[in-house]
């Protein structure tokens, strides 16, 4: 749902800069430099923080940097003091608009297959709406399948050469919720919910686990939206 992701940036992008400025304790007369996500992702949401970033650096005469998405996810590694032996890890990115498994971080990585424009933040928000949940799906899902038994229904990984992922089969099983009488989708919806994040979830680590074996690396950093799911 790109338009509702925009209305959402557009309420929020002020008390998230006033929030980051509480948290850091500065304000922004101590700013030397803005940065600011320009993709990819969704062009709706992207607009809002592009121009609330620029106007805030015409007004304050800053100087504003462009910024990656997907790279962003991954030099959030490098701030942390625990995470110095960077070349022997393996970066799981999972996001809404991309997924990937970034094996010796810095290093290109593969994507997902047969649906590029889709990967697991997509996948759960087409199952959150087949659910009648809300957006993010990512979320909603993992908040009502805490209720649910994930082994109750059978959604397929996908099995395809190589390191790709791929989330059309768990996406077109999904669509089957729809041939349920709507007593059973009531009754039934957190099982539904726990079996579909079951399924994409063992399609990430695996994929991951398999980068980690190939490339030796000795541990793995999760980053990214989707990477926050309980699961």
């Amino acid at each position: 749902m790109p338009e509702v992701a925009s209305r959402r940036h557009l309420e929020l992008v002020t008390p998230v800069v006033q929030e980051a400025l509480a948290e850091a304790e500065t304000s922004l007369d101590d700013v030397d430099l803005l940065g600011v996500t320009a993709g990819p992702g969704l062009i709706g949401a992207l607009l809002v923080g592009v121009a609330a970033a620029k106007a805030i650096a015409w007004a304050r005469r800053l100087p504003l940097a462009a910024v990656d998405h997907l790279q962003g996810h991954v030099a959030s590694l490098y701030s942390s003091p625990t995470h110095s032996n960077r070349r022997s890890s393996a970066c799981w990115r999972a996001a809404g608009t991309r997924c990937s498994s970034t094996c010796r971080i810095g290093r290109s990585a593969p994507r997902p297959r047969h649906d590029a424009r889709r990967p697991a933040g997509e996948a759960f928000d087409k199952g959150a709406r087949l659910l009648g949940l809300g957006y993010p799906g990512g979320a909603e899902i993992d908040r009502l399948a805490r209720e649910g038994d994930p082994s109750a229904y059978e959604f397929p990984v996908a099995r395809i050469p190589g390191l790709d992922f791929s989330f059309s089969g768990v996406r077109r099983r999904a669509l089957r919720v729809r041939e349920l009488p709507p007593e059973e989708l009531e009754r039934r919806r957190g099982d539904l919910a726990a079996s579909y994040q079951r399924a994409i979830v063992r399609a990430l680590v695996e994929r991951t686990r398999q980068a980690a074996d190939k490339f030796g690396a000795t541990r793995v950093a999760v980053v990214g939206g989707v990477a926050a799911n309980s699961s």
